[in-house]
């Protein structure tokens, strides 16, 4: 049960810096269009959030509602880097290596055959959403990178 836990808990911290990544590149971009499909991707990852939690709460665990201490680092270094970029691109380039990195780590607990059937359930769920955001990166880079 607690590698359950634990990886349930990793799951809901990148899902929540994933949230905050969201907003950062709303603020990036400069299309009115791009911001509206990011902001709906971050309405469909918050949703995902709130279910990674509500099974975190469920299990006597705290919600999560902070960045990680690994993210601040990564999110720091991108502002720096992003003080060289503006607009779109800029954008764009963050939600898809966010994107990445989160379906890797989804995919990664999903291989995990130790992982209780209730929370693989939950984790499944919260997968799809993953992915569509994969899919949902993967058309922005082409259309503005």
């Amino acid at each position: 049960m607690t590698n359950n836990i634990s990886t349930v808990k990793d799951l809901t911290q990148t899902t929540y810096d994933s949230v905050e990544g969201y907003r950062k590149a709303i603020e990036k971009a400069e299309s009115p269009a791009l911001k509206n499909a990011l902001n709906e991707r971050l309405q469909s990852r918050q949703e995902t959030l709130t279910k990674l939690n509500s099974l975190l709460m469920s299990n006597g665990e705290e919600r999560i509602d902070s960045s990680s201490v690994t993210a601040s680092t990564h999110q720091t270094f991108m502002n720096i880097a992003d003080a060289f970029e503006n607009g779109n691109e800029a954008a764009v380039e963050r939600v898809e290596e966010g994107e990445d990195y989160i379906a890797g780590k989804f995919r990664d607990a999903l291989e995990d055959n130790d992982i209780d059937p209730a929370f693989r359930s939950v984790i499944q769920q919260a997968y799809q959403e993953i992915s569509a955001g994969e899919r949902f990166s993967d058309m922005l880079e082409k259309q503005y990178a």
